[in-house]
């Protein structure tokens, strides 16, 4: 079974502190997701204006495209406090009371993985978000009582990878809610050029980091983490400043193929392609043969093959496209329905 991968949009913790240390601050530092920083923008200035709190903001999309970011850009543009935390951190309604009371006027709270509140949790956050006050039962049986405490005027900031979870009530208490796109390869390579810049890493030829941003399936914190291994390798094989020579070796070395897909995605398009025949198939048969667990090719390996148009699902099971059997050099798929070309080199378009 895969333990870590280095395309994986999950942070580790050892690399927490360096991803940090290249987060941008303000909204001006922000690259990409134009639509959204423009509504923020508009909002913020609006209720600082009006000197009152921002609505509650819902940030829903795939893992390592700024949500967290975002939070901690919101709270200073607002010139407030953040306090984080995560929905399965949240066991107890009283574990909210701790949070929301030790929030000052305007602050953030900020709740990442929002669709694994408890569903105790998430009846005590609705007077919260709406009239700022929470209900605390002190007895139980006929004789119950509630406390009522006051709260000061807040902004909940909540982020999810799987929004279809989130239920029907929280999600209609959010006055902003939007969808994290995956970046373009522009926008990945002015990520990349500021990160190398702070990194403080030469590069001798621009092209380089573009190659790296191809690679980085859309994601800002994959597009990082392959630049410090580029990095490593160019300081030990190199001559320290990263050029194209050294960007290709090191990719080929970490088993990275110009699509971005590393050992774990082509071993699942083998498995399918040679196994199945290209398909139909189910995820559990399929990861029975790879010695896999059926959720982890789910979550981590099925989106991406899905968004480049290498697999389709379909209500027979899973199918390869002839574009992801072309990548490989394999048999076409027994079943002709899902043809297509080969997916092209530059697969995020710039904006």
């Amino acid at each position: 079974m895969a333990t870590h991968r280095l395309i994986s949009a999950a942070a580790t913790p050892e690399e927490e502190p360096i991803n940090w240390s290249l987060r941008p601050t303000r909204i001006g530092e922000y690259i990409g997701q134009s639509d959204l920083l423009q509504r923020l923008s508009i909002a913020i200035s609006a209720v600082q204006a009006r000197k009152e709190p921002l609505e509650h903001v819902l940030l829903h999309g795939p893992p390592g495209l700024g949500k967290t970011t975002l939070a901690h850009v919101i709270a200073q543009e607002m010139g407030t406090k953040v306090y984080t935390t995560s929905g399965p951190a949240l066991t107890r309604g009283t574990d909210l009371v701790a949070a929301l009371t030790r929030l000052g006027p305007g602050d953030i709270l900020f709740i990442d993985e929002i669709h694994r509140l408890p569903i105790a949790v998430e009846e005590f956050i609705y007077p919260a978000m709406e009239d700022f006050r929470i209900d605390v039962p002190v007895d139980s049986g006929l004789h119950a009582k509630t406390v009522q405490i006051q709260l000061k005027p807040f902004t909940l900031i909540g982020a999810t990878t799987r929004a279809g979870l989130i239920s029907a009530p929280l999600r209609s208490r959010f006055g902003i809610a939007h969808h994290l796109d995956f970046y373009s390869t522009d926008q990945l390579l002015a990520i990349l050029t500021r990160s190398a810049a702070m990194l403080r890493v030469p590069v001798s030829d621009r092209e380089a980091l573009r190659t790296i941003a191809a690679r980085a399936r859309g994601t800002p914190r994959i597009a990082n983490r392959l630049l410090r291994r580029v990095r490593d390798f160019t300081q030990v094989k190199g001559d320290g400043a990263i050029n194209p020579v050294t960007v290709t070796a090191a990719l080929k070395l970490e088993g990275i193929d110009p699509l971005g897909l590393d050992d774990l995605d082509r071993g699942y398009i083998r498995t399918l392609a040679t196994v199945y025949r290209g398909g139909p198939s189910g995820v559990e048969a399929i990861a029975a043969s790879m010695n896999e667990d059926a959720q982890t090719l789910e979550d981590v390996v099925e989106p991406y093959l899905l968004m480049i148009g290498f697999l389709a699902r379909t209500r027979r099971g899973r199918m390869l496209t002839r574009a992801a059997t072309d990548h490989l050099d394999l048999p076409p798929p027994a079943d002709a329905s899902l043809g297509g070309d080969a997916a092209p080199e530059g697969l995020f378009p710039p904006a």
